[in-house]
């Protein structure tokens, strides 16, 4: 690949250049003026960054005295007991070279050159010394092992070397996903755990913190971009969690980037969660970017391990820092090693190179003329004591460091085992060569308990189990800022939120969102390309919460419930009778029907008077019942609908009608016959007698019934529930209307042939308008069908014009049954109250009278006729006749006439 080539190619370069330094070294200074080295019969290397990166120009910078004094103690403290072992590796010493990275690839590539030197053949034949002998080259240690480095990015390039020449790596810090690679760094494992592990830790913390918009932090190199990267790839595939930003920290930030970073954070103010994976020097100066920028308690900060539970990012700037949530690989503190470092002194520490810089930085002193810290410092005593005149704390990777250490003399003992069985001391076979690819299969096959009680073993890939410590930075009410354990991760997170505090006192978690949480009974309407932005949008209408992103529509016969979760039925109602819309009509049909029953008993009373037989009364009796039913029709109209009501409700609707309009047909059909075929001849047209009325008019009545009856047939009638009548824009205002299966269309059909011998009707009581009042009550017969008429064509448009109405259900059951009970009224009113008067209080005038031919009754009407033309000149308008003759009749029954002299006249019937 690409990037093979060019790092063969860089290596290439560099040994050349360092071939050339080690020469001119040879010569002219002291072989390892600038790294430790201790003697054994297996050399092992080690790589730390003793210094910090340099300022432009200068390779090295500042001392560290934690990360790389610590660290490097840890080493050759773990190399001392196991030397002293007899167990572990008996008869055999382990040496060392340990190397400083200045916190820079660069130069730790050149370093690392050094493990190497051992196995490349040397070509000295072109090279003489000044007196002309052949160059004595020094022999370089053979390094079976190296024991580093700390950096990702510096681990990265120094793995690239090794794995040429097959020497095993085993890294103490460094966590970039990319290590995991085992086709690339096949010869490069760890005793910390991959950011891999790190960033579904910190996924998980996010998760559970109800967080789902944050923004990351990284600084450039493997170690920031990878763990970045990995967290994103996490977010992607779980979903849930989206990023706002992804920011990059340049490795030479100019002035200003910093300010400029926590500014392009603000773009985004609602993702206050900060994923940072960047290195300390980083972190320390985002802080201080924030608390410039007046955001201290704005941002909620999210560190990986190069953050952990160190002071020195947060020193100065705590009140920014609070609450700040890292993780750590679990460790525990090595007590054998704070023993062994404070008893460290100048006198017996000579061994480590860097330990005079260290002791002049530790207890801010000088020593002598040739002290590296300038100015006018007091100096050194060489009495002081780490730990009694310094702080001290054991830095965080000196577990893994010892762990790193005693997995490399595993992994030797098991091949010691294994090639020089029951030999003390190295056997030859391991003396001359140590095969590092089969070092490396010991050593991904170790597990032995660490330094601090922790298992150690590595996987497939050179990785060690995911274990982490959850720390937050905490302010207590005595302003004492320190890291407390909140939790921890081993392949799940365990996380106390009871023992967070947050700056601002309150015990609530603290948002992190770009949308807050939507009300029930409203969906998210996701924005594009950020599933974690929504817009709120509630379900309107009939329309309920189905799910998190969705409003469905309810069942035609369902309605949401308050809270729109959910769908319940809508509420039946029907016409009540206690409601003002029914009270009305039954007081009205009450009153007819006891006006209708007093009618029909005088009537039965008083059955035999001049007065009754002259109405008719077979006739009268059906006009009777089919007024009595239009009122009774009202209670029909009023009850709950079921199947027997329903059916009911199809009989009688329109045949009270029928029955009165039938029986009026018939009679005004018969006076307009008489009067027409008398004045053709003097013989009675047919079929006027009593029973061939009660024929005519039963034969009208069968069409109705018969219609019924089909109507019955082609769709029985049943009982349902309208929803569509009143569902109204607001559902909770909705209700399903109770009545029967009879539609609008029905109804015209039921009521229509009634109406059709109503209007027939009419115009048989217009055509006998001009017979005289005195004959067979064709002017109230009339009158009755005007004032009928009327009220159906008021009927019509109050009808069907409330038909989208949501008061429909009302407004058309209450009109119809007030029409039915007027109509009856009408007829009732202007037929029958007239005479029920006269029976009742002049029976004076309910005598009979002498009988009248038909012939002179044709004449009495035609000469009535032309009486009442000249009537207009007289006063009053009063005629006086005497019309009436003596005749014969074969009939029993005749029909008495009231007379203009209150005279009785009598036609046949």
């Amino acid at each position: 690949s690409f990037f093979f080539s060019v790092t063969v190619s860089c290596f290439l370069i560099l040994l050349s250049l360092s071939l050339s330094l080690s020469l001119s070294l040879t010569l002219a200074a002291p072989e390892y003026a600038h790294s430790i080295r201790l003697d054994g019969d297996i050399i092992l290397g080690g790589l730390f960054p003793v210094h910090s990166r340099g300022d432009r120009g200068t390779p090295c910078g500042e001392l560290k005295k934690e990360k790389g004094i610590h660290r490097l103690e840890a080493m050759m403290f773990a190399i001392d007991l196991i030397n002293k072992d007899p167990e572990l590796l008996p008869n055999i010493t382990l040496g060392a070279r340990i190397l400083d990275t200045c916190s820079r690839d660069t130069y730790a590539l050149e370093q690392s050159l050094t493990f190497v030197q051992a196995l490349i053949e040397k070509d000295g034949s072109d090279v003489r010394c000044a007196n002309g002998d052949p160059p004595v080259f020094t022999k370089p240690d053979k390094i079976v092992g190296v024991i580093g480095a700390a950096a990702s990015s510096v681990s990265i390039m120094v793995a690239n070397i090794l794995r040429l020449f097959k020497i095993p790596q085993i890294s103490y810090a460094s966590t970039a996903p990319e290590l995991s690679d085992n086709t690339r760094y096949d010869f490069f494992s760890r005793v910390v755990p991959p950011d891999s592990y790190q960033a579904q830790a910190m996924m998980d913390i996010v998760s559970a913190m109800g967080w789902n918009y944050v923004s990351t932090l990284a600084s450039e190199g493997n170690y920031g971009e990878s763990g970045v990267e990995a967290f994103v790839q996490i977010s992607r595939e779980t979903g849930g969690v989206c990023i706002a930003q992804s920011l990059k920290i340049p490795r030479e930030p100019r002035p200003g980037e910093f300010d400029k970073i926590i500014r392009r954070l603000l773009e985004t103010s609602n993702a206050r969660a900060i994923i940072m994976f960047a290195n300390e020097d980083d972190i320390r100066r985002v802080l201080d970017a924030a608390k410039r920028n007046n955001q201290t308690g704005h941002f909620l900060w999210v560190g990986s391990d190069s953050w952990g539970s160190k002071i020195s990012p947060v020193i100065g700037q705590e009140r920014v820092a609070e609450g700040a949530i890292t993780i750590l690989p679990k460790r525990a503190s090595v007590d054998a090693f704070d023993r062994y470092f404070r008893s460290r002194s100048l006198s017996n520490n000579r061994r480590n190179v860097w330990f005079a810089e260290f002791w002049e930085e530790n207890f801010n002193c000088k020593l002598g003329m040739h002290g590296k810290r300038p100015g006018s410092l007091k100096k050194c005593t060489g009495l002081e004591k780490v730990g009694r005149d310094s702080s001290y704390e054991q830095e965080g990777k000196v577990q893994f460091v010892m762990d790193a250490v005693y997995a490399m003399a595993h992994a030797l003992h098991r091949m010691h085992r294994e090639l020089c069985y029951g030999y003390p001391g190295l056997c030859q076979r391991m003396a001359s060569n140590i095969d590092g690819k089969e070092l490396l299969g010991h050593i991904r096959a170790v597990s032995f308990n660490g330094s601090a009680g922790t298992p150690v073993v590595f996987n497939e890939n050179g990785d060690a189990p995911g274990r982490y410590d959850i720390f937050q930075y905490q302010i207590t009410n005595r302003s004492i800022a320190e890291y407390r354990v909140i939790g921890s991760w081993t392949n799940k997170l365990d996380l106390k939120v009871e023992a967070m505090r947050w700056r601002t006192g309150d015990p609530s978690l603290p948002a992190s969102v770009c949308s807050v949480p939507c009300r029930t009974g409203e969906r998210k309407k996701v924005v594009k390309g950020v599933p974690c932005c929504w817009h709120c949008e509630r379900c309107e209408g009939y329309h309920y919460q189905a799910s998190e992103f969705t409003c469905e529509l309810c069942p035609y016969e369902m309605r949401p419930d308050s809270n729109r979760t959910g769908c319940v039925p809508i509420p039946i109602i029907k016409l009540e009778w206690h409601s003002p819309w029914a009270v009305f009509p039954v007081f009205i049909s009450m009153l007819g029907i006891i006006a209708t029953s007093f009618v029909i008993v005088t009537f039965v009373r008083y059955n035999d008077t001049p007065i009754v037989r002259a109405s008719g009364r077979e006739m009268s009796y059906v006009l009777l019942t089919g007024i009595f039913l239009c009122y009774a029709i009202t209670f029909l109209m009023i009850a709950t609908p079921d199947v027997g009501v329903c059916s009911f409700r199809r009989i009688f609707l329109g045949l009270g009608m029928c029955f009165s309009y039938a029986a009026l047909l018939t009679k005004t059909n018969r006076i307009h016959r008489i009067f027409e075929q008398g004045k053709k001849s003097v013989t009675a047209p047919r079929f006027i007698s009593p029973a061939s009325q009660l024929v005519i008019t039963f034969s009208l009545i069968s069409v109705q019934l018969l219609g019924v009856f089909v109507w019955f047939a082609v769709d029985p009638p049943h009982a349902v529930v309208d929803y569509g009548e009143q569902r109204t824009q607001d559902p909770m205002a909705a209700r399903g209307v109770l009545k029967c299966d009879i539609s609008d269309l029905s109804l015209i059909c039921s009521l229509g042939y009634s109406i059709l011998l109503m209007v027939t009707c009419t115009v048989y009581a217009i055509k006998t308008r001009g017979v005289p009042e005195t004959f067979n009550e064709a002017k109230p017969i009339g009158f009755t069908m005007y004032t009928t008429c009327i009220i159906w064509l008021a009927f019509i448009p109050i009808f069907f014009g409330t038909s989208q109405s949501a008061e429909r259900m009302y407004i058309q059951t209450t009109t119809l049954t007030i029409s039915l009970s007027l109509s009856a009224s009408v007829s009732l009113g202007m037929l029958y109250m007239p005479k029920v008067y006269i029976i009742l209080f002049h029976p004076e005038q309910n005598v009979p009278k002498r009988k009248r031919s038909f012939k002179a009754i044709v004449t009495a009407a035609t000469m009535s006729g032309k009486l009442t033309q000249k009537g207009g000149d007289r006063p009053n308008g009063e005629v006086k006749t005497e019309l009436c003759e003596s005749m014969e009749t074969n009939s029993d029954e005749t029909t008495y006439l009231p007379c203009a002299h209150a005279q009785k006249c009598t036609l046949p019937m």
